[in-house]
């Protein structure tokens, strides 16, 4: 029967185990010393040796003919713990048996001597996922077996350990094996199995297998399969590198800003059954890759592609900023986020490649550094930044060329205007009134400012009946009929208030103001509240607006 590449090429001794030295030798001297603890803790990622470790240490322990701390391989117990019919050596997947109940059992097995070897070893892997009654029920025993009895956990999540557990053990942290080892250990292997592996083809192998020697010979052994030399090309089509043209074309959409494009991709890709986690975790690693270009200076040795990919990768990431690259990959983290969270998959998506298309749809830090890098991008480029809309001549008031103070800066008693400086009236008026700065743009959202006043400050919303508001850098500037608004928002704490709302509702800081408005002509009649509140400041009474 075939036995696959990982499981035939499992080390047999500790000098066959690749990338952990600190570990092995480690291993060696206790060995050699006769220095063997009673409770071992290997952690690391996956595939970097941890069980292959723990069943060469249990027989270099009970091995009858140790070869410098080494198992000889060839003893009674050695060939008796390779096959299996030795039964004191016991391999416990803490995954399904991670009850007290199985816990218990092994407490009670461990009082018994060796049947046959001379230590009792029991290999418990996973053993994060015993539950917090079996740990428990180990810590005793951890602590203080029986002197045959030989305990070494298995982790790839250390951090859920107790520390109690932790404590009574000794730990050996595993690391990722270095993609050269990797590298070197696969071409062994496939001159020993009569495989053709290029040099370049076993770098990206160890590249894609990211740290970890099993996923690495698995690798290999699906691209054996393929019958052929194992070339770069070929690793690329047999792992799916390959024919990814379609997360050039979705990053194509979001430089041109055409979000039309990103969603008929995104359908298309839905109608092909695409899994649309799967897209955005692909997306991903796209803008990742072009992050690295951006940033290493030798983007080849992070990034596991063939050298015609890289060259496309490096035109794409020419077409976007770092700013830009750093929003988008802000974006898709949120939205995979959100996609397990069990938000609509597609609808997510898509969302985000608008977003993507179109930062100014998004607010927040990030938004805004990819919206200036646009920005300053075009105008390096020669191309003009479209000009802010100018407010019409009749929504301007003639005397809103300048703002007035913000509320709550402006004086207790307002300029009252005198009648040499009043406009001309309408009919007789030569030139035409002049219109806001140029550079105020309509603020759009004044609607929804004035919806949430009226849940934290309904008193304030009569006083901003028909107004409108246009944005001056930081300021909101309000525009009314009602030519005592200022002195109004002075009472109660208003400003303060419309301050709030404007920023729960944008999410900026803006600050609120009034433009100045004209005093009433002569001929016109005077507003009662008006002329009150004039006799009320002149008396120095003070009064509060309802």
């Amino acid at each position: 029967m075939y036995q696959v590449l990982y499981r035939k090429w499992r080390p047999k001794r500790f000098a066959d185990v690749v990338g952990q030295p600190h570990v092995t030798r480690t291993l060696l001297n206790e060995l050699r010393g006769g220095h063997i603890a009673h409770a071992y803790l290997f952690t690391g990622s996956r595939g970097t040796g941890k069980t292959t470790c723990a069943k060469i240490l249990s027989k270099a322990v009970n091995c009858l003919s140790p070869v410098d701390g080494d198992p000889c391989g060839e003893c009674e117990n050695c060939r008796g713990i390779d096959d299996g019919s030795i039964l004191d050596v016991i391999e416990i997947d803490a995954a399904s048996n991670n009850g007290v109940d199985n816990i218990r059992d092994l407490r009670e097995e461990a009082n018994y001597t060796p049947a046959r070897a001379k230590y009792r070893v029991y290999i418990i892997d996973e053993v994060h996922m015993l539950s917090t009654g079996a740990f428990n029920a180990l810590l005793k025993t951890l602590e203080e077996p029986p002197e045959h009895v030989i305990f070494i956990l298995a982790t790839t999540e250390v951090h859920k350990l107790p520390a109690t557990i932790l404590s009574r053990c000794q730990r050996f942290d595993f690391h990722r094996i270095p993609p050269e080892e990797i590298a070197g250990r696969l071409q062994y292997v496939a001159e020993q199995e009569q495989i053709s592996l290029t040099e370049g083809a076993a770098l990206m192998l160890a590249r894609l297998a990211d740290g970890a020697m099993r996923d690495a010979l698995s690798l290999l052994d699906r691209c054996a399969g393929r019958g052929e030399e194992i070339t770069e090309q070929l690793v690329s089509e047999t792992t799916g590198m390959a024919g990814r043209d379609y997360l050039y074309t979705l990053s194509d959409a979001a430089a041109r800003g055409d979000s039309g494009a990103a969603v008929a991709a995104i359908d298309d890709l839905h109608n092909g059954s695409c899994d649309m986690s799967t897209l955005a975790a692909e997306l991903l690693g796209h803008y990742r890759n072009m992050m690295i270009i951006k940033t290493a200076k030798e983007p080849e040795k992070l990034i596991v592609c063939t050298a015609d990919e890289l060259e496309s990768l490096r035109r794409e990431a020419g077409r976007f900023t770092l700013d830009q690259i750093l929003y988008n990959l802000d974006l898709l983290q949120r939205t995979l986020e959100n996609i397990r969270r069990g938000a609509d998959r597609r609808t997510e998506l898509e969302m985000a490649l608008i977003r993507m298309c179109t930062p100014a749809l998004s607010e927040g830090l990030s938004a805004l550094e990819a919206r200036i890098s646009t920005l300053e991008r075009k105008l390096a480029a020669g191309i003009p930044a479209p000009a802010a809309p100018a407010v019409s001549t009749a929504e301007a008031s003639p005397a809103a060329a300048e703002p007035a103070l913000p509320a709550e800066t402006a004086q207790p008693q307002p300029r009252v205007q005198p009648e040499s400086e009043l406009p001309p009236p309408p009919e007789t008026q030569s030139a035409p009134a002049p219109s806001a700065p140029p550079q105020d743009v309509p603020f759009d959202r004044w609607n929804e400012v004035i919806e949430s006043l009226m849940k934290t400050t309904p008193a304030l919303v009569p006083l901003l009946n028909g107004s409108s508001a246009n944005l001056r850098g930081m300021r909101v500037l309000i525009r009314s009929t009602n030519p005592v608004l200022a002195k109004l928002l002075r009472q109660n704490g208003y400003v303060s208030a419309l301050n709030e709302a404007i920023r729960t509702v944008t999410g900026q800081n803006y600050k609120a103001a009034v433009y100045s408005t004209p005093a009433p002509a002569a001929n016109q009649a005077a507003d009662p509240l008006t002329g009150l509140l004039e006799k009320m400041d002149s008396a120095g009474v003070s009064y509060t607006v309802e």
